[in-house]
């Protein structure tokens, strides 16, 4: 199956569609974007500059084969994603308004890095690290039983 994200106002994702391989063939057999673009063009009426192909199998710059040659676009789209057409990347949300986005790996980063690595005995009490926006640093929160 071939993935193509519906693209709508401000670059925003409005829909993702999955397509039979087949109707993305060119006249070689070889699958081609633009094909797909023009197939859904004439299934939904909507232009086919606004369907952008993702990949089911890439996040944050990697391909879940691990060979990343066939990483597409950064990350797999979703809803709520925005297209950056200049980085070829689909980007989620920013999760908070201090991040910053790291084209390299597709993702947002806080402005300190990722969070301290969860311990055994923290692990064993559901314990994760979440963003504290205010502070500007990672807290770590253990659920209530």
């Amino acid at each position: 199956m071939a993935h193509f994200a519906k693209i709508g106002l401000n670059s925003k994702v409005i829909a993702v569609h999955a397509v039979n391989n087949s109707d993305c063939l060119n006249a070689d057999g070889v699958e081609d974007e633009t094909i797909g673009q023009q197939f859904l063009e004439r299934l939904h009426s909507w232009p086919a500059s606004m369907w952008i192909q993702t990949s089911y199998n890439t996040g944050r710059n990697q391909h879940s084969s691990g060979d990343n040659s066939k990483a597409l676009r950064g990350n797999y789209a979703g809803i709520g994603y925005t297209w950056n057409e200049d980085n070829q990347i689909f980007w989620p949300p920013q999760p908070h308004p201090s991040w910053v986005k790291d084209t390299t790996d597709a993702r947002w980063h806080s402005p300190i890095g990722d969070p301290p690595a969860v311990t055994a005995e923290e692990l064993a009490t559901y314990s994760y690290y979440d963003w504290d926006e205010d502070n500007q640093l990672w807290t770590l929160t253990t659920p209530q039983s």
